[in-house]
Order: structure tokens, then C-alpha cells, then sequence
């Protein structure tokens, strides 16, 4: 086994995770937030039932990718990681030039 496959192995796990577009969603709205949100403002401004944003934001935390705190009666969520930051904007960057159909900034194979 090389030294990699751990880490590949758990890559692996975190894109399934984020093969969801619910969680993406919740990811991409905790983003653009300015702090922790508790779970009514996330159901609220998503407009997806409570059970499922609790479920989707378990398991995000599960795997590290947001982190909570409990106030009175309120949990709030905040990102956890700003590598994932990264990767959902360069995700969605990719994307955009996909559905433009323009060429990617630079080839990786070009020594220019």
C-alpha cells in the first residue's frame, strides 16, 4: 500500500459526502455568511425542511467540514474548513466554464 492510498481513501470519502447537492447548497449558503447561522435561518433561507437540513448538517460535521456551537436552544454552524472553501469555489468555477464552454485559464501541460 503506498503511503497515499490513506489519504486518497479518505479524499474519496469527502466527495461522496459532497456528491449531494444538499450539502453543496448549505456549504455554498454557509459561505456567503458572515458567521454562524443556527439551523431555523438555514431552513428558512433554503427553503428545505428542518429534518433534512439537521440530517445533511450532521453529516457534514461528521466529517469535519462545518463546526457547530449550542446557544440556549440554538445550534449554529459555521464553516469548519477553508480548504473545502476552496474546492467548492473551484467546483463551481469549472462548472461555469463548462456550461460557457470557454477554455479552462491555463493547461496544466503547457510549460509557456
Amino acid at each position: 500500500m503506498l503511503p497515499a492510498d490513506n489519504l486518497i481513501e479518505e479524499a474519496t470519502k469527502i466527495y461522496k459526502v459532497l456528491s449531494n447537492s444538499i450539502r453543496i447548497t448549505i456549504l455554498y449558503y454557509l459561505r456567503h455568511q458572515s458567521g454562524a447561522v443556527d439551523v431555523s435561518t438555514i431552513v428558512s433561507d433554503l427553503g428545505l425542511a428542518q429534518p433534512v437540513v439537521s440530517k445533511q448538517l450532521g453529516i457534514l460535521y461528521r466529517y469535519q467540514l462545518v463546526c457547530k456551537h449550542k446557544q440556549g436552544t440554538r445550534v449554529y454552524y459555521l464553516l469548519d474548513d477553508p480548504h473545502v472553501v476552496e474546492m467548492i469555489d473551484d467546483m463551481l468555477n469549472h462548472v461555469r466554464h463548462e456550461i460557457k464552454g470557454e477554455p479552462h485559464p491555463k493547461n496544466l501541460y503547457d510549460k509557456k
